[in-house]
């Protein structure tokens, strides 16, 4: 270890000599990215089960190098979300965070729908008949209650590692609380949104009235959502900026040629192609990059500039001494694709 760390150092030296030659000389950095995954062929080798994923609710596949998909996997039910749900969300994203191999994640709906919401059969028990002896107790436990409850998908926002969330047909209920701890969300032509729960009497309590109005921007649209109950549909969703709305090329090899897309795809599997085409490419950059990016701009989400900046510079005093930075530089200066370039694990 001794030894690396100077020679780490003179590749350091090295490296700023060439880049500040560059510079004298009148030449400038295009720091356009180095690779354009969104064009490569998916590939459709059969998924391999993730190790150490086994659930009731939820299917965790590798779905390409660096990359899991977490499905959710109760098709027969519209995956409605029963109680391992909740539990199981935890446990999983909670693994995903610690995954050293892992840089990207998509999760998506099995079967016709992304998820009908909370499975109220199942459910109704622990939120209709809670536990305690008065008011003051059973006001207690629904709080203890709520808090895991809302932890199933705060625990996606707290995972360090960039979450796409590929929506199609019906995203209702806790669903839509589901898909705004995302970083990033597709959706099909067919998918809708609804926030549903002033139809079933209660407030929605588990992220959405929370992180909604950050996501889109617009007060009174959340306002009109969630006190209406009514559908979304998946244009007013891109209109909206619920769901990404860049026209991007992308190639569909059913029509053997590339064409213009938004963020609405026509189906599902044309949507999760461009979903892993996606964590492809952000899984080829420097995974202490990329971390440290989704942790700041959550923090500068909660703080203030000035706040976030200060972080800023506490977070990165360290993190810039990696040796990500070396590599990244090497390989622009080389004219080499970043997914060429091995990156440790973190």
């Amino acid at each position: 270890m001794a030894a690396v760390i100077p020679a780490s150092r003179r590749l350091r030296n090295l490296l700023t000599c060439r880049l500040t030659a560059r510079t004298n000389l009148g030449l400038s950095l295009n720091l356009h990215p180095l690779s354009s995954f969104a064009q490569d062929e998916p590939s459709k080798a059969a998924p391999e089960e993730a190790p150490g994923h086994s659930y009731e609710s939820l299917r965790v596949t590798s779905a390409q190098k660096h990359i899991l998909h977490v499905q959710l996997n109760r098709p027969e039910k519209r995956n409605a979300m029963n109680k391992a749900f909740w539990s199981e969300m935890v446990v999983c994203f909670n693994k995903i965070a610690e995954d050293a191999d892992c840089r990207a994640v998509v999760i998506s709906g099995a079967g016709k729908m992304f998820t009908s919401g909370i499975d109220f059969v199942d459910m109704a028990s622990g939120l209709l008949q809670p536990a305690g002896d008065d008011v003051a107790r059973i006001s207690w436990h629904l709080h203890s209650l709520l808090s895991r409850y809302q932890e199933t998908f705060s625990v996606i926002e707290k995972c360090p590692k960039p979450v796409i969330g590929a929506i199609h047909g019906g995203c209702i209920g806790a669903g839509v609380d589901l898909i705004t701890a995302c970083d990033i969300r597709y959706c099909t032509q067919d998918a809708s949104f609804q926030v549903k729960e002033v139809d079933l009497g209660l407030a929605a309590d588990v992220g959405t009235l929370q992180r909604l109005p950050r996501v889109i921007g617009n007060q009174s649209l959340v306002n009109e959502l969630a006190f209406t109950a009514r559908k979304m549909m998946a244009d007013e969703a891109l209109d909206c900026g619920l769901v990404r709305g860049r026209g991007e090329l992308f190639s569909d090899r059913r029509l053997q040629m590339p064409f213009i897309l938004s963020r609405v795809f026509p189906d599902k599997e044309v949507m999760l192609d461009a979903a892993f085409a996606l964590a492809a490419e952000i899984s080829s950059k420097s995974p202490v990059a990329v971390q440290s990016t989704k942790i700041n701009l959550l923090y500068s989400r909660d703080h203030s500039v000035t706040d976030s900046l200060n972080f800023m510079k506490s977070w990165n005093m360290s993190m810039l001494q990696t040796e990500d930075v070396v590599k990244s530089l090497q390989a622009l200066m080389e004219k080499k694709e970043l997914k060429t370039i091995t990156f440790s694990k973190l």
